[in-house]
């Protein structure tokens, strides 16, 4: 049985930045099993999956639209240093750029902004995927195809 859009899906995967940084792996444990379309995977990466078998292995590089996005400037935004104080806890952690900070969006959903600079009136937040505007190297081994339930 090969995988297409309602398969259920085992595997180990690695994810690998062009000069062969690895960002993640499952190699080296048990395997994973999603639902294709259950949003566990970018769609970029489930395209990649498609028509393959248990037991096939592949190595694709995926492009950055298709895995985390390019990386789009107006994600980044600034804002006052007094009005960023307050979400630096109490007691408030010291500001430092590359510190992961955590923001509520129009929802109410957590989103969150890396520090990328800040001066003395003013913090610039980086709200791109870490990854945005990379290339990933996707290695996949099927363990297991089967149908969703």
């Amino acid at each position: 049985m090969s995988i297409d859009k309602n398969s259920r899906v085992t595997l180990n995967f690695s994810l690998n930045l062009l000069d062969g940084h690895l960002i993640d792996s499952n190699f080296d444990n048990e395997p994973v099993t999603f639902d294709m379309g259950d949003g566990s995977l970018l769609v970029g990466f489930e395209q990649s999956l498609m028509g393959l078998t248990a037991g096939q292995t592949q190595c694709v590089t995926i492009e950055a639209k298709n895995a985390f996005g390019l990386f789009n400037q107006e994600n980044e935004q600034s804002f006052k240093r007094s009005d960023f104080a307050g979400l630096l806890g109490d007691p408030p952690v010291e500001l430092t750029k590359g510190l992961v900070v955590s923001f509520a969006d129009a929802a109410g959903n957590e989103l969150p902004g890396v520090v990328k600079s800040f001066a003395d009136d003013n913090v610039t937040v980086d709200f791109n995927h870490p990854l945005a505007g990379r290339d990933i190297i996707f290695e996949v081994k099927i363990v297991e195809v089967g149908q969703t339930r």
